[in-house]
C-alpha cells in the first residue's frame, strides 16, 4: 500500500540505503567458521554511529564474528535503559535460486531485495536511520539506551548474545528491558484494520544428537542387536508423534484476540482450524500450539555389507514455555533405553507479560502512524538473541514495526528465496521507532 504525497524526513530517505548497504556485506552464517563473518559490517555500523558521535566498541570472541555495543544517554540517566539489538548474520543464499541478487540490495516493485531484508537489517536499519536523526537534531531519549548489534544469532549466538551475556555482562546490567526482531509486523485483519504482532513469547530451542550403539559386524549375518535399525525406529516414532495442543497465555491472547477481530468464537477444542483461517501467518503461529520434533540429518555405517556399531541422527526440537521438564521426558519415552541424546544446542523459551509502560508505547506510536492499528502479543516459534538477554532479567520484546501489504507472505520471507522488505514499511517503521524512543 503506497502512501500518500509528503515530504520524508531524512531518516525515512536514508533508512533505504542502510538497509542496501547492510544487505550489501555478505554475513552469511554457515554454522562454522568458514562463513566471511560479521567484521565489515560492524565496521560499517560503528562509523555510521561515529558519524553522530556515538562512540562505540566492537567486541569479538572469534576473528571476524564482531559485534557492536554502543551506549546513547538519555535525559534522565537513573533510568533502567532500553536495549535495542539486531543481528548482523544471515542465512546464506544461492544467487541462481533469486529474482535479484541476495547481496545486491536492489529495489524493485517498491520493495528493497536481498538476504537479510526482512531477517534482520531492515530493523538494524530503521534503527540506525531513526537515532541518527534524533542525534543530528540533538532530540535525547528519555532514557539511556543501549545498542548491540551482534555476530551468530542465526546459529545459536555462540560468538554473539551469548558470548556478550556470558563475558561482558557488565554492558546491559542495567536494562530492564529490550526490543528486538520478528514482531510489530501487521496482519490485514479488514479494509480499516490491522493487528500488529508484538513478540513476548518464544519456543525453546532443543538440537538434539541421538545415539544407538549395537553391535557390529558382517552384512551377511543374522543380527538382532542392529544400531541402524534401532535408530530407525526411534526417528520413526519421533517424527510420527504430534505433541497435544497446550495453550501458552501469549497463545491464548492471540487467539481470543483473532477471535474477537473475526466475529468467531473462540474454539477451544479447535485451535487449528481457528489458526487455518489466518492466510499467510498460519504456519507461524500454528507452530506455536504444541511443541514440536523434526528429524534432520541421519548418518550410520560406511559399507553396505558392514553392520556398523553405531548410527546417530539430528533433530531439531522446540518447547514451549513452561512445558520444558515434560517435553523431555515424552522424548525420552518416545526414544526407548537403547538410545541416548545430548544436546547441540539448548535454549529455553522465554516469555513475558503484555503489559506496562512499554507496551503502551508500542501501542500508542502504531496508532499515530495507523489509525487502523491494534497490537497484540504473540509467540513466535523460532528463538532470537532475547533468549540470551533474559538470563540477565531483561524483558524482550519483538518490536520492528512494519506495515506489510495483506498479500505479503512475512513467514515465508525469514530464510527464504526472494526475501524483501517494502520500502514504504522501512519508512513507517523508522517513524513508529520515533515514536515509540520518545515515549519509552
Amino acid at each position: 500500500m503506497a502512501e500518500p504525497d509528503r515530504d520524508l524526513s531524512t531518516a525515512e530517505v536514508e533508512v533505504v540505503d542502510l538497509c542496501r548497504e547492510l544487505i550489501e556485506f555478505d554475513t552469511s552464517n554457515y554454522g562454522d567458521h568458514s562463513g566471511p563473518g560479521e567484521r565489515k559490517a560492524a565496521e560499517y555500523v560503528a562509523a555510521r554511529l561515529d558519524e553522530v558521535g556515538v562512540e562505540s566498541r566492537i567486541y569479538e570472541k572469534h576473528p571476524g564474528r564482531s559485534n557492536v555495543v554502543a551506549r546513547i544517554a538519555g535525559e534522565d540517566s537513573s533510568r533502567p535503559p532500553l536495549l535495542v539489538h539486531g543481528h548482523l548474520d544471515v542465512v546464506p543464499a544461492a544467487p541462481e535460486d533469486w529474482t535479484h541478487h541476495p547481496f545486491a540490495g536492489e529495489i524493485a516493485d517498491g520493495c528493497v531485495w536481498g538476504r537479510g531484508a526482512i531477517d534482520m537489517k531492515n530493523m538494524n536499519a530503521m534503527v540506525l536511520a531513526m537515532l541518527r536523526q534524533r542525534l543530528r537534531e540533538g532530540r535525547r531519549p528519555p532514557r539511556d539506551i543501549v545498542l548491540a548489534f551482534l555476530a551468530d544469532e542465526e546459529a545459536g549466538g555462540t560468538w554473539g548474545a551469548q558470548y556478550l551475556v556470558n563475558e561482558h555482562p557488565e554492558l546491559f546490567a542495567d536494562c530492564d528491558s529490550a526490543i528486538s526482531e520478528v514482531g510489530g509486523f501487521s496482519f490485514t485483519a479488514g479494509d480499516d484494520r490491522r493487528l500488529y504482532l508484538v513478540e513476548t513469547a518464544e519456543k525453546g530451542i532443543a538440537w538434539m544428537k541421538l545415539t544407538a550403539r549395537g553391535t557390529a559386524g558382517h552384512g551377511s549375518m543374522v543380527n538382532s542387536d542392529n544400531a541402524v535399525t534401532e535408530l530407525a525406529a526411534a526417528v520413526a516414532r519421533l517424527g510420527e508423534h504430534r505433541f497435544p495442543v497446550q495453550l501458552t497465555p501469549t497463545v491464548r491472547t492471540f487467539l481470543e484476540e483473532i477471535c474477537e477481530e473475526f466475529g468467531i468464537p473462540f474454539e477451544e477444542g479447535d485451535v487449528d482450524a481457528t489458526v487455518a483461517r489466518l492466510g499467510p501467518i498460519a504456519r507461524m503461529i500454528g507452530a506455536t500450539l504444541r511443541n514440536t520434533l523434526n528429524p534432520t540429518v541421519l548418518g550410520g555405517g560406511y559399507k553396505a555389507n558392514v553392520i556398523p556399531g553405531e548410527a546417530t541422527a539430528q533433530v531439531d526440537g522446540r518447547f514451549l514455555p513452561g512445558t520444558e521438564d515434560e517435553y523431555f521426558a515424552e522424548i525420552d519415552r518416545l526414544l526407548g533405553p537403547k538410545v541416548s541424546r545430548e544436546f547441540i544446542h539448548h535454549l529455553p523459551a522465554v516469555e513475558t507479560t503484555f503489559d506496562g509502560g512499554l507496551v503502551s508505547a508500542m501501542s500508542e506510536s502504531l496508532l499515530a502512524e495507523d489509525p487502523g492499528a491494534k497490537a497484540v502479543p504473540y509467540c513466535l516459534s523460532g528463538g532470537t538473541d532475547a533468549k540470551s538477554f533474559s538470563r540477565l532479567g531483561v524483558r524482550n520484546y519483538g518490536f520492528a514495526p512494519l506495515r506489510l501489504p495483506p498479500e505479503m507472505d512475512f513467514a515465508g520471507m525469514f530464510h527464504g528465496v526472494d526475501e524483501r522488505v517494502p520500502v514504504d514499511g522501512l519508512r513507517f517503521g523508522v517513524r513508529v521507532l520515533d515514536r515509540f524512543v520518545g515515549l519509552s
